[in-house]
């Protein structure tokens, strides 16, 4: 097994709407494994939560893979999958889709950040 840094072409992944997955897509990000798998979720109208969960939980799984964007409101749909995501790699990063502005209070790795950052006197 190699560990390889974003330099050596690990990718970026996204599950979104529509017009998040298609400017990720316009910007280059789009990429097609050996096993015919895509580095893109777009997330449908009749997409389920099941659905959503397994391709995070495939996202995390793949070694290629360094960072995957997720629009929150698809996050908070996986809240329990992705508050168990605590490895540094792939890092998650929560961004908003054109319909639903970012929460910073739901964002996973930011409660972790301020969790750690906090006076050792000030946490609950």
């Amino acid at each position: 097994m190699s560990h390889q840094s974003i330099e050596d072409g690990k990718l970026m992944a996204v599950i979104g709407d529509e017009d998040t997955c298609v400017g990720f897509l316009l910007g280059g990000i789009g990429e097609i494994n050996e096993q015919r798998q895509s580095n893109f979720m777009v997330v449908e109208k009749d997409t389920t939560k099941a659905e959503i969960d397994q391709c995070f939980k495939r996202f995390v799984a793949r070694e290629d893979i360094a960072i995957i964007m997720i629009n929150q409101i698809y996050a908070d749909m996986i809240r329990t999958t992705l508050d168990k995501h605590l490895l540094p790699v792939p890092t998650v990063l929560e961004i908003p889709s054109k319909q639903h502005a970012y929460d910073s209070s739901k964002d996973s790795i930011l409660k972790r950040a301020q969790g750690i950052l906090k006076p050792a006197g000030r946490r609950r």
